[in-house]
């Protein structure tokens, strides 16, 4: 008996924006009913590639075949026809509008000239029970968890026929209660022999989900392997063409400087309740929780973003108020947000503009900025984090991931911030960016820089924090010192057992 049909074969795709060619000459083949990894560092192509298959962008070489037959379709509803369909990383809903109306949004029911509400609803519900989401349909999706509008679009994507379904980063955003849920869908789903094309940077789950991996370097192909015949380290290896070494901070050898910060009965109504911790100069703080718990929460309120937080806040001794994120600056408080690409950066600016947007006043004379030390600061600090752009005029929106995280802490260290509130800095950023991230946070720290370290990854909060504060439903659930805070010791204390 001969090897089945693969169900998807890319063959020489090439593909080019401005400036940039993101993939060239790439070939392998999917099989039918498996779960195919995708791997490489941000700006490999991978996203890119799924795209294509989902007909979002059009292919410049090459071609794709499904089940044997070629095709190059017009837009997503052609390839969601074909039966591909797609979970993107970054949610695109309306958002004011319901789960049923979103699901059906495509073809809605109609009666005669008027929408049809009740076959909407039972469409919709169709499609949630298809993949067992319990979710009510009649719910504003802006209303929903990170998590549920994930299944949401997963029930999209199933619930139109797709037999092969590309998720790109889908638990980038999600707790880790909610990524087991979605480890759980997609092998349901791969027992209904759907194909699943994945998308991930943590090694972790590709190793726990996928066969076959396919890695891609710089937009070219570079292996496809049965995942049984890697480890994790070779599987680096043919990412990022080194070996990584395991990575210890160096902060921690050394003894706290003087307290930077102290929280007592920090309070927001329905956010979080009597939060108090202390932070000194040349620690890292580490938080953890289950998402929703109120680290990001706190976070915010420190920044001067939460007009109705409440509670006693020192910084370097003196009573500090943080009611708006200038008397948070002033005072050397510096937030990296939890989305980089909203809350973090303008993208339409250059990297050079986002790097100086806090200290324009300081660069200004006479309401004019002196463009020279602007860009002698934005070089030097580009310098230091090594910042990997064409230019430091090139715009924001077109660096990876990685990139665009260091032009968000740039900003910081060139506003000589001495604490850093840093909201999960690794999200989404591959395996060679994150190790330079970590050391980056570790000398952050050693430099007598006062960190708060927010990240849902228990191996990143363990490793890199001098200790950790697990919060549970807005409050405090415990402390942990370095050496007793495990991946397993945190998450007992963040599920309450």
């Amino acid at each position: 008996m001969g090897m089945p049909e693969p169900i998807v074969r890319f063959e020489g795709v090439a593909k080019r924006f401005p400036g940039v060619l993101a993939l060239s000459d790439v070939g392998f083949e999917v099989g039918p009913g498996s779960c195919h990894a995708l791997c490489g560092e941000n700006g490999a192509g991978k996203s890119t590639l799924g795209k294509i298959l989902a007909g979002i962008h059009s292919l410049d070489e090459g071609r794709i075949l499904v089940e044997g037959r070629p095709v190059r379709f017009q837009g997503p509803r052609a390839a969601l026809a074909a039966g591909i369909g797609m979970v993107h990383q970054e949610l695109a809903f309306c958002e004011n509008l319901s789960v049923a109306e979103n699901l059906c949004l495509a073809a809605l029911p109609a009666r005669g000239p008027f929408l049809s509400r009740p076959e909407m609803r039972r469409r919709a519900a169709e499609m949630l029970a298809a993949i067992e989401a319990p979710i009510d349909v009649g719910r504003a999706v802006g209303e929903l968890t990170v998590g549920q509008q994930q299944l949401v679009q997963i029930a999209a994507a199933v619930g139109s026929g797709a037999r092969v379904i590309v998720f790109d980063e889908p638990t980038s955003s999600l707790s880790q209660h909610e990524a087991e849920r979605l480890y759980d869908l997609i092998r349901r789903l791969r027992g209904k022999g759907v194909t699943s094309l994945y998308v991930s940077h943590r090694l972790e789950e590709i190793f726990r989900l996928c066969d076959t991996v396919t890695i891609l370097r710089d937009g070219t192909h570079v292996a496809t392997r049965p995942l049984a015949s890697l480890d994790e380290a070779a599987l680096v290896r043919l990412m990022i063409g080194r070996a990584l070494s395991e990575y210890f901070p160096k902060h921690v050898s050394a003894e706290p400087g003087e307290e930077l910060l102290r929280v007592e009965g920090l309070s927001s109504p329905g956010r979080f309740e009597d939060v108090s911790f202390t932070l000194r100069a040349g620690e890292i703080l580490g938080f953890a929780g289950l998402v929703g718990a109120g680290r990001s929460e706190v976070a915010l309120a420190l920044f001067g973003l939460d007009p109705q937080a409440r509670g006693r806040v020192e910084v370097r001794g003196e009573p500090a108020r943080l009611r708006t994120p200038r008397d948070a600056m002033r005072l050397g408080l510096g937030l990296v947000p939890e989305d980089r690409k909203r809350q973090g950066l303008v993208l339409g600016l250059s990297a050079l503009e986002n790097m100086t947007l806090p200290i324009l006043r300081r660069l200004s004379r006479f309401s004019w900025i002196n463009r020279r030390a602007e860009r002698a600061v934005a070089e030097e600090y580009a310098r230091r984090l090594q910042v990997r752009a064409p230019s430091l005029d090139a715009p924001a929106a077109g660096l990876s991931g990685g990139n665009q995280q260091k032009l968000v802490l740039t900003k910081w260290l060139a506003a000589r911030c001495r604490i850093l509130l840093l909201d999960e800095p690794t999200r989404g950023v591959d395996v060679g960016a994150k190790a330079e991230i970590h050391a980056l946070i570790d000398n952050l720290a050693a430099q007598g820089n006062a960190v708060l370290l927010i990240s849902s990854e228990l191996p990143e909060v363990a490793n890199l924090s001098t200790r950790v504060i697990v919060l549970r439903e807005g409050r405090v659930a415990g402390e942990l010192p370095r050496g007793k805070a495990t991946p397993e010791a945190l998450m007992r204390l963040m599920a309450g057992v």
